[in-house]
């Protein structure tokens, strides 16, 4: 049974949320005033099933329905579903709230049933998922599991200067008590994540639900190719050291090698000094984002893109790797199995885009993916979409999940 009252009042709440009127695109970005609002909600929703919310070393939220620790000590930690409830800038409505906001659902659904879980169930929010404002991907989850190193991340700088630890610090958290945290962990047994699919692969395959089996090995470079300041109205086009060009090549560069090597080349954000109309830039810093299935054809990409930057005079440096992940075949197979009639023989699909559910599964814990249909096929942009008979269809087959997990 489901419940899409729940979910439709829920959705509705979120909704205004760090929307942009411009774009129609959402801007909610971490440890900002949108944050603090998506925070504050996660808490109202806690509090309105009298669930226990506690918050991690990593500013991960948790939702318990029963008693966590306890069920440590027994020697039987709990369930966990959820995701994340950032954006990319101007990005979709679905993805990440689609996941946290179906996790609530199928604790109501449960209730509803009169299903009392044998272990502990949580709705999470993964803090920074999307990375927008420090740029370090699934920055929560990484803190919490130690993939992602606290000295490091604290002194992250935005756009406008202030540091992660500055901007921790003002929403009233001790930046010094950031990092791996081993008890959040062991209260977990299993993660089951709910996504908005970010493609086409449920709308081809005519289904409104997935069984997620992996995700892509992907990372992120940053590179600094210099020049040298001067007017663009005095200085003859052969005597110029214009960065521009080297980052024209670059993107070029970029994209043909992910042809070749048949793997996903993105370059997307650029940073320009001094970035003035009538100015030949000193300086341009730009990031590589590259996938593929296999671990191979995004190296290969990366050293020819590499070689060119090195002929240009300027810098490659790795900022992120996540290697691929596979979920556990057992938990996958029973995640499809367990599906209520009309969603069994859900499609098992692998996915390009990075999640928290993976960062997780690299740590030890066993995990999972829902996906829904996406009829758009289109991700961070406000075109993302999904229809409400399949987020009805996702908060069953989540639901179904946790039944099976925590039953």
């Amino acid at each position: 049974m489901t419940t899409p009252g729940s979910f439709d009042r829920m959705w509705a709440d979120l909704l205004p949320v760090g929307r942009d009127p411009r774009s129609g695109g959402y801007r909610r970005f971490a440890w900002t005033d949108a944050d603090r609002q998506l925070r504050e909600w996660f808490a109202a929703e806690a509090r309105r099933r009298g669930l226990d919310l506690i918050e991690d070393r990593g500013g991960n939220q948790w939702a318990w329905w029963g008693d966590p620790d306890a069920a440590v000590r027994a020697g039987d930690p709990g369930i966990a579903v959820g995701s994340h409830l950032d954006s990319v800038p101007d990005g979709g409505a679905f993805d990440g709230p689609l996941g946290v906001v179906s996790g609530f659902a199928a604790v109501d659904a449960l209730r509803a049933d009169g299903f009392a879980p044998r272990r502990p169930v949580a709705v999470a929010a993964f803090a920074e998922e999307e990375g927008a404002r420090f740029g370090l991907a699934c920055a929560g989850s990484r803190l919490l599991t130690g993939g992602l190193d606290p000295g490091r991340a604290l002194g992250r700088r935005d756009d406008a200067g202030i540091t992660l630890a500055e901007a921790l610090a003002a929403s009233g958290r001790d930046p010094a008590d950031t990092g791996r945290d081993d008890v959040a962990l062991d209260r977990v047994s299993a993660l089951v994540e709910l996504h908005v699919e970010q493609g086409r692969g449920l709308v081809d395959l005519g289904a409104p639900v997935g069984v997620g089996t992996g995700i892509w090995p992907h990372g992120r470079w940053r590179v600094d190719l210099p020049g040298r300041a001067d007017h663009a109205g005095t200085t003859a086009l052969g005597d110029r050291h214009d960065p521009m060009i080297s980052l024209a090549q670059l993107v070029l560069m970029a994209r043909a090698a992910a042809v070749r090597h048949r793997a996903l080349a993105t370059c997307a954000k650029v940073a320009v000094q001094p970035n003035a109309v009538n100015a030949i830039p000193s300086q341009v810093t730009a990031w590589l984002d590259a996938r593929a299935a296999d671990e191979a054809p995004v190296r290969a990409v990366v050293a020819d893109v590499a070689a060119l930057v090195a002929r240009s005079g300027g810098r490659l440096q790795e900022e992120s790797w996540t290697p691929a992940t596979a979920f556990p075949t057992a938990l996958v197979d029973r995640l499809a199995d367990c599906l209520p009639e009309g969603l069994g023989d859900a499609p098992r699909l692998a996915t390009g885009a990075g999640h928290d559910a993976g960062v997780l599964a690299a740590a030890g814990v066993p995990t999972a993916m829902l996906f829904v249909r996406n009829p758009s096929g289109v991700s961070h942009s406000p075109a993302e979409h999904a229809e409400p008979a399949d987020c009805r269809a996702g908060v069953a087959a989540l639901t179904a999940a946790v039944r099976e997990l925590a039953g």
